[in-house]
């Protein structure tokens, strides 16, 4: 299938990303590390939540209702 000019790649082998300004890699890299963990959800389990922070009550919510045993 064939895409419409709107959709063709329009990215050039020229372009050079390294002279752009306030381009800085991994800038985020540090938050995810500090306390922040990112965990991939099955579709059909995703679709059951509109947001983060219904899944986080949802988890809290089961944690309360079946509290992890501790180590040790």
């Amino acid at each position: 299938m064939g895409r419409s000019p709107e959709q063709r790649d329009e990215m050039r082998a020229e372009y050079d990303f390294r002279s752009l300004r306030g381009v800085v890699r991994g800038k985020y890299v540090g938050a995810t590390a500090e306390g922040q963990r990112t965990v991939r959800l099955e579709p059909d389990v995703a679709a059951a939540f509109p947001d983060e922070l219904a899944v986080n009550a949802a988890l809290r919510q089961f944690l309360a209702e079946h509290p992890p045993e501790k180590a040790g």
